[in-house]
């Protein structure tokens, strides 16, 4: 059995998904604040004065902080249903069904959240490691639980979850330089859908 590893946005997606989440899951109200207040986070963002990480961190807590639980996972639930499936490559389709036709274990690593990614990956019969949101009382607390998992996270989760010496081959598919750690994991890697040593 083989093991292939699938970064999700950008890889098995056409583009970056959260910020469509957070403009399907955010009220308006807090939505049109939001765009106001972390206007200078975002063109430091764009200009690469800060991180996707460091970024991702302001935008859930404002979106988020105080928000039931259980809005954000309906929210995600729909957004899982409704918008992903006209946003998800082809190629990165029959490249999953291709893995899991062989019988091999296939799993979505990401830092995308889990309130959308789990309904999508257990629709497609996916394992998932991926970033969670932290809950106290039935309501998001604006943090991560836990670290995102992008760059060397990537590679220590699944390390954690795999051990990946009961591999014949180790597969792993990304598309940005939060991939990079995943894909020296790899004995076959992809960035960008082409195959690279």
């Amino acid at each position: 059995m083989n093991l292939a590893l699938f970064d999700f946005d950008g890889t098995i997606t056409t583009r970056e998904m959260f910020p469509d989440f957070m403009r399907f899951s955010v009220t308006p109200r807090r939505l049109a604040i939001g765009k106001i207040l972390l206007a200078p986070w975002v063109g430091g963002y764009r200009m690469g004065v800060v991180s996707g990480k460091r970024i991702r961190s302001r935008i859930v807590h404002f979106g988020f902080r105080g928000v039931p639980e259980a809005s954000v996972r309906k929210a995600g639930h729909a957004f899982a249903r409704d918008v992903l499936p006209s946003v998800v490559r082809p190629i990165a389709l029959d490249r999953i069904r291709w893995h899991q036709a062989q019988g091999d274990r296939v799993v979505v690593v990401s830092g995308s959240l889990d309130v959308y990614l789990s309904h999508w990956c257990g629709q497609q019969g996916l394992e998932l490691i991926c970033s969670r949101l932290e809950t106290a009382e039935g309501r998001l607390t604006g943090r991560y639980l836990g670290a995102q998992c992008v760059g060397e996270e990537k590679s220590r989760r699944v390390r954690e979850r795999c051990d990946l010496d009961a591999y014949a081959v180790v597969y792993a598919y990304g598309d940005t330089r939060e991939d990079r750690e995943m894909l020296d994991l790899a004995d076959r890697k992809y960035f960008r859908w082409q195959e690279v040593a």
